[in-house]
């Protein structure tokens, strides 16, 4: 098919992509949203004159308005969307599949344990719905110890001794060149002939034979669409720390996925794994060379997105969980292992944001997630700064207006999660209401403590980048629940403590018990970061009987 054919085709089979006017509106939100906090912020810290700190604190105000903005609008269009019943991208229709497809699952040092049982079902439940023939799925390991790939590869030739011959492939590289984008892109110049589409799967994701044919026949359907990204819901934890996590992320990942989608359409994002992908254009658009430094791109997906987009090609979201999972970090220190290796990914960024081959939305959303993480010391830094100007005598302070600036700009940073779970407590039936809000507000305290130790540590991780004591990698994840001993999370979270203990000191010490009593609930996470930690990686042996 030509570029130029491609979009008519396109709206024939899908609603159209946003139109301008969409995109201003939502340009138009979050500049006033970002005008009207740094508006309330000079009220606050205009009178009796600038000090020193408060000009700092205005600054790194200034630098997270557009990002705190941004998340504010994506909300509120999440929140409306989903009020008017956002449906899926495209129509399905119950037609037969002529399209074949790799289930392509990627892993490295992995439990196979973990990993075989849910492609075994979701290769049975295709099978079973008369559609086995037109899938096969492929294990594409990078792993590299000896020892593991030997029981890697019994696991695979198991589960392939249990299906249709061609049913299974295993393929194993002897090095990880490129990391997953070179694994998958590998397996696609070499192992993928008779295959239109691939699923593109993690270690951990699970997905639905009914969501999986679903997805088919709407890429079937639509010969313009590149990628179709589900939403993804958390599979269940025994720990704390998942089940809290997941419950809070799941609410805000469908409010902003459908907020996005209001305003990105076609032009949307990839999140690299639970997602079908066609092939043909991917091959065509999607290689990645090595950066000017010579290493190469860790966080491939939005780099993907962005080249398929400025080729023409569609990339769209399902605005449902239902079928689509995956397994949270099991704990704090894993959570924080998974962040560094997404913030060394992210900053990569830098040096793709002026490439020609990338389209304006699509560096858009490399902006976005590189500034998630290079913000981060700027977010961090009001937290001291705010220390040292209540020792220099803060008095002038409008109290109730610090208070609205610090409410206005949490409501908006988590917007797309309160919306989420506003949106559910209207949906679910008035029974339920109450449990689900009590939950809601755990998971509102668990984040309270939370998001201080995760500002801080991004703030480690951008900063030791930023002086090249750390080197980007992309080591094996670890996903089995266990606890983190005491000793573990002490090693991992004292810098975290000792912050906490001399934010707290600070503030005790200005005499200001106003200040201290609102840096509070900051500053306890992050005296608390290391119990936090322990307490919250217990697994719960109720949730085994359940």
């Amino acid at each position: 098919m030509s570029a130029g054919l491609r979009p008519a085709i396109a709206e024939q089979v899908r609603p159209a992509a946003p139109t301008r006017g969409r995109r201003r509106v939502f340009a138009a939100v979050v500049a006033g949203l970002s005008l009207l906090w740094l508006g309330l912020a000079v009220l606050v810290f205009a009178p009796g004159g600038w000090s020193f700190w408060e000009v700092g604190l205005f600054l790194c105000a200034a630098a997270n308005a557009p990002w705190l903005a941004l998340a504010g609008a994506t909300g509120l269009a999440g929140l409306l969307r989903r009020a008017r019943h956002a449906t899926d991208p495209a129509p399905v229709h119950a037609e037969r599949l002529h399209l074949r497809t790799a289930i392509a699952v990627c892993v490295r040092e992995e439990a196979m344990e973990a990993v075989i049982p849910p492609l075994s079902r979701l290769l049975d439940g295709l099978a079973a719905a008369g559609h086995g023939g037109s899938f096969a799925l492929a294990i594409l390991s990078d792993t590299q110890a000896p020892a593991a790939a030997i029981r890697e590869e019994e696991e695979a030739m198991g589960l392939a001794a249990a299906h249709p011959p061609g049913a299974v492939i295993y393929r194993r590289r002897t090095d990880n060149a490129g990391y997953k984008a070179g694994n998958v892109m590998e397996f696609l110049d070499h192992q993928a002939d008779g295959f239109s589409l691939m699923l593109l799967l993690d270690a951990d994701s699970e997905m639905s034979p009914a969501l999986v044919l679903r997805m088919a026949r709407i890429m079937q359907a639509d010969p313009g669409l590149a990628i179709l990204q589900t939403t993804v819901a958390g599979r269940p934890a025994r720990a704390a720390f998942g089940r809290v996590f997941g419950f809070g992320h799941l609410a805000g990942t469908l409010t902003w996925a459908a907020g996005q989608d209001w305003w990105q359409g076609d032009e949307g994002p990839f999140w690299g794994h639970n997602a079908l992908i066609r092939i043909a254009p991917f091959r065509a658009h999607c290689r990645l060379p090595p950066l000017p430094d010579g290493s190469r791109i860790l966080s491939h997906d939005h780099v993907e997105a962005a080249r398929l987009h400025a080729a023409g090609w569609g990339v769209r979201v399902m605005l449902t969980p239902d079928g689509s999972t995956e397994a949270h970090p099991p704990n704090l220190p894993e959570f924080l292992s998974r962040d560094q290796r997404w913030s060394a990914g992210n900053l990569q960024y830098r040096h793709l944001l002026r490439s020609s081959d990338l389209g304006v939305l699509g560096r858009l959303q490399m902006l976005q997630a590189l500034l998630h993480y290079a913000l981060s010391p700027l977010w961090f830094a009001m937290l001291p700064l705010a220390a040292l100007n209540a020792l220099d005598g803060a008095e002038d302070t409008p109290r109730g207006l610090l208070l609205v600036l610090l409410a206005s700009g949490y409501g908006m940073l988590h917007l797309p999660r309160l919306a989420g779970h506003a949106h559910a407590l209207v949906r679910l039936p008035a029974g339920q209401r109450r449990a689900y809000l009590g939950r809601a507000m755990v998971e509102s305290g668990f984040l309270l403590l939370f998001d201080s130790i995760a500002a801080l540590d991004k703030t480690i991780t951008v900063l030791s980048h930023a002086l090249g004591f750390r080197r980007a990698g992309w080591p094996a994840q670890h996903r089995a629940e266990q606890p983190v001993p005491w000793g573990t999370a002490a090693r991992r979270l004292w810098p975290h403590t000792l912050a906490g203990l001399a934010l707290l000191g600070a503030f005790i010490a200005s005499g200001s018990a106003f200040a201290a009593i609102v840096a509070l609930p900051a500053v306890a996470g992050l005296i608390g970061s290391i119990p936090f930690c322990v307490l919250t990686a217990v697994p719960d042996p109720a949730c085994d009987r359940r």
